[in-house]
């Protein structure tokens, strides 16, 4: 059985008056996970709290045996948040070089990174020059420096056309093939059979957790999407909705 390298345990975040994660557990192996559930549902915060970028009221976040966002985790985890982060005024090269250098990272990598994510022939190109799907792969980029062990991908995919969106998830197979976890969050449904598993997010809570063979014989669906309403239907509803 794959070893967990992401655990929570009884995970609270309050929001002012209300509860965005209403103590939820659950764990990430090695391998393509999937987090999937609609906008609003929780997927951002959760991702934050594994990153160690979100306040929590209570319960435990540990990731590749550390307290999450303890100093030891800051080299070993990449993160791609939904906004492009990186420098509009700099060039896709002089972007990948300077967080290089941030890191301690051998230059060459910079090369690797940029190459991986198909970026290659726009290396010289200013930043914000680039369309909107190009400097989320910049983003992407810089995460992959360091060849993190465990890759938090928020909704990575979304605009991008079904070629390059096809090509990322190869390169996240890579990635996970070479001993790495990756988590990807995503509200289009059809992405979760790219995944080896899955994490159905509604709510603030997960509603289902495995496999995609499992979950949908469980659920006696054709395909995820049809599972989670099925999941949905039958289920209690929480109160609010999350970020």
């Amino acid at each position: 059985m794959m070893k967990n390298v992401v655990e929570v345990r009884d995970l609270v975040v309050v929001r002012g008056s209300r509860e965005v994660l209403p103590g939820i557990s659950l764990d990430v192996p090695a391998g393509v996970t999937g987090l999937l559930g609609p906008s609003g549902c929780g997927k951002t915060t959760l991702m934050r709290c594994l990153v160690g970028a979100q306040q929590v009221r209570s319960g435990t976040v540990e990731v590749l045996g550390e307290p999450a966002g303890s100093a030891p985790l800051r080299t070993r985890i990449g993160y791609v948040t939904q906004a492009a982060s990186v420098y509009d005024d700099l060039t896709v090269a002089e972007n990948l070089r300077f967080f290089a250098r941030v890191l301690g990272v051998e230059p060459a990598q910079a090369d690797e990174a940029i190459a991986s994510v198909d970026l290659a022939s726009h290396r010289d190109q200013v930043v914000a020059r680039l369309s909107g799907g190009q400097r989320s792969r910049v983003s992407l980029a810089v995460a992959l420096l360091g060849k993190p062990d465990l890759l938090v991908l928020d909704e990575p995919t979304v605009g991008l056309d079904p070629v390059l969106r096809r090509d990322l998830w190869e390169l996240f197979h890579r990635i996970a093939d070479a001993g790495a976890a990756v988590l990807v969050s995503s509200h289009v449904m059809d992405e979760a059979e790219r995944c080896h598993r899955l994490l159905l997010m509604r709510e603030g809570r997960i509603i289902a957790d495995g496999s995609p063979d499992e979950i949908r014989e469980r659920t006696g669906a054709t395909d995820i999407e049809q599972a989670f309403l099925h999941l949905v239907e039958t289920q209690p509803s929480g109160e609010g909705d999350a970020a």
